[in-house]
Parts: C-alpha cells; sequence; structure tokens
C-alpha cells in the first residue's frame, strides 16, 4: 500500500517557493522561513499569488509531486505536475466508456447511491448521539425518504435522471444539515447550499473543504493514470475535473461535512473569522484558513477499515484508494467499481 505523505499548504500571499538541492524552501520577503525534503511530499498547494523557481517546478514534476496554485479564497487556478502514470490503454478505456451512455449511467448510479447512503449516516448520526437537537418524527422521515433513493436509481436508465434524484437527495440532506451544528447556532446558519461564491460562513467553509477534497482526489486519479477531466456523472466542460467531482461525491460526507461541523462544534473556527466582501461573498481570514487546513492534514492521519480492502489505512489514502479501484475496474481486474460505504 502507498504512504501517505505531507502536502505542503503554503498561504502566505507574498511567499516565494524555491529549491536548495532535494528541500523545498519557502521564502518570505528573502528569508528563508520553512524547508521540507521534496520526498516527504505529495503535493504543494498556494494560495494567493506565491510564485515558484522554475527549479523547483522541474524538481516537483522528477518527483511527482503535485503543484498547484489557488486564489486566497480557494478557487483552483492551475497545477503544474510531470508526466502522466499509467498507459494510454486506461485512458483510451475511460474515454469509450464516458462515451457509452449505458456505462455512463451505471457509474453514475453508484457514485449517487453511495453520496447518498454517507449523508443518510452523518444524519443518522446526529438523531442517535444528540435527539434533542431535531423534530425526530421529521428526521425520520426524511431517512426514510433517503434510504429509498438507492432503490430508485436502479430504475434510472440515464445519467440526466440520475442528476435529478441525486438532487432531490441533496435538497433532503441540507434541508436538515443545520441540525447538525450544536455550537455557534446564531452564526453558523444555512439557508441553503449556494457556492460561486458562497454567502454564509457555513457555506463557506464546505466550499472550501470541498476544494481540498477535490484536489486530494484529482491528484490521485493523476497517479493512477486516469484522466481527472473526463467523468461520467458531471458534464464535460473546459477547466472542470469531471471525474474528480464524480468521484469525490462519495467522499463528500464523511470527510469535508463532518469536519465542518466538527471545527464548529469544537468551536475551532468562529464567527468572527470570516469576512463579508463587498459583492455579498463570504470568505475565511488567512488565521481560520491555517486552522481548516491544519484540522483538515490531521482528519486525514485518522485510521479506518477500508470495507472493501479489509485493511486499516489512514482518511488520507481513500481517495487514492477509490482512484486505484476504478483503474482496476476500467483494466477488468474488477467487475464493477465499489465505491466507500462509511459506517
Amino acid at each position: 500500500m502507498r504512504r501517505l505523505l505531507n502536502t505542503l499548504y503554503v498561504t502566505i500571499p507574498e511567499a516565494y517557493l524555491a529549491c536548495d538541492g532535494e528541500n523545498v524552501v519557502v521564502r518570505v520577503e528573502n528569508e528563508d522561513r520553512f524547508r521540507v525534503p521534496v520526498h516527504n511530499l505529495e503535493g504543494i498547494v498556494c494560495f494567493g499569488f506565491a510564485g515558484a523557481s522554475p527549479k523547483l517546478m522541474y524538481l516537483c514534476c522528477e518527483r511527482g509531486v503535485a503543484l498547484s496554485f489557488l486564489t486566497v479564497y480557494g478557487k483552483f487556478m492551475g497545477r503544474v505536475s510531470g508526466n502522466v502514470s499509467g498507459n494510454v490503454l486506461l485512458r483510451r478505456t475511460q474515454y469509450r466508456w464516458a462515451d457509452d451512455a449505458t456505462i455512463a449511467a451505471r457509474l453514475s448510479r453508484r457514485f449517487v447511491a453511495a453520496k447518498v447512503l454517507n449523508s443518510r449516516s452523518v444524519l443518522h448520526r446526529l438523531l442517535r448521539d444528540h435527539p434533542e437537537q431535531v423534530d425526530q418524527e421529521n428526521m425520520k422521515r426524511i431517512l426514510a425518504l433517503m434510504a429509498k433513493v438507492p432503490k430508485r436509481l436502479e430504475k434510472a436508465a440515464n445519467v440526466d435522471s440520475v442528476r435529478g434524484l441525486e438532487g432531490e437527495a441533496a435538497n433532503y440532506y441540507f434541508s436538515k444539515f443545520n441540525h447538525l451544528i450544536v455550537q455557534q447556532q446564531d452564526s453558523f446558519n444555512m439557508p441553503e447550499r449556494n457556492r460561486r461564491p458562497p454567502t454564509d460562513r457555513l457555506n463557506a467553509l464546505l466550499s472550501f473543504l470541498y476544494t481540498l477534497l477535490c484536489h486530494e482526489v484529482e491528484a490521485a486519479l493523476e497517479s493512477v493514470g486516469l484522466d481527472p477531466q473526463v467523468g461520467f456523472l458531471h458534464k464535460d466542460r473546459p477547466g472542470r475535473a469531471s471525474l474528480a467531482l464524480d468521484m469525490m461525491e462519495e467522499l463528500r460526507p464523511h470527510l469535508a461535512d463532518r469536519l465542518a461541523v466538527s471545527l464548529i462544534n469544537r468551536k475551532q473556527v468562529q464567527a468572527s473569522g470570516f469576512v463579508v466582501k463587498e459583492n455579498g461573498a463570504v470568505i475565511m481570514d488567512d488565521e481560520t484558513r491555517k486552522e481548516v487546513l491544519t484540522a483538515w492534514q490531521k482528519r486525514k492521519q485518522e485510521e479506518i477499515i477500508h470495507p472493501f480492502l479489509e485493511e486499516k489505512i489512514p482518511l488520507g489514502l481513500v481517495p487514492y484508494v477509490q482512484a486505484l479501484l476504478m483503474a482496476r475496474h476500467m483494466r477488468g481486474d474488477l467487475e464493477d467499481y465499489p465505491p466507500i460505504f462509511w459506517k
């Protein structure tokens, strides 16, 4: 099994990335602030307008370390990466499958069924741990409706039908999401799920975590030789990592949503750490962003028993394992793609 390496997050806008031998060096105003051996990294994510030397870019490409650039708000701007691993036959299979409506619908059903059941388990956990927080009868009704979606998905003949059921289940889920917040309820209240840009603190936190998760999934897909841009559930669009968006659906509830709720309920993030821009967009300040990134890194170190592999692995390796399983399915080693179902 692959070893879980670290991701270096650079949040200082005026930082400049360079290399010294086999070390990545972060410099601010010509002063070395941080250095780390490149072999300890699997990725570098820069927020803001941090520059990077061509020599560092070459080192990252040579060592297979993805170097990504995001705005201070967390919007993905671009990535520098080396040669694509895997082989052309795998990608040709992926492209054929993406153009096959029957296969696209089948895989889309797998992604969405896992997402719905994993989302349902998050709500069910609330009902179990904090029954006083919710209208129990209403919550049980929502849970029952969500439990029926996977069966309904089996009859979805095309991707559009799958998308419709995914949207319906998402509405059920987010209609109860505010109940997961048991602390700071007045400050972290989400009228509805919105983005581009998020207009409240909870949406801003979720969007940021989804960006981090998408980066992890995209890097995992590239590492096994798949093209993150060509998916099945999400439509192709220039610059959109459609397959990464497809495969992160099943991971959102437990890797991102539960972390967001935990950060709020433990008061690791607070209302004062968010800023409202002139256009109504809500963003995190630097200190809050650092707190979230630290929690994200710690979350990735937690271990689970992977239900398909029946092995103990860090959460941070789950995107890689799922990408590997998808590649094995496309090669014909697995009869179907096994999404991860969280207990």
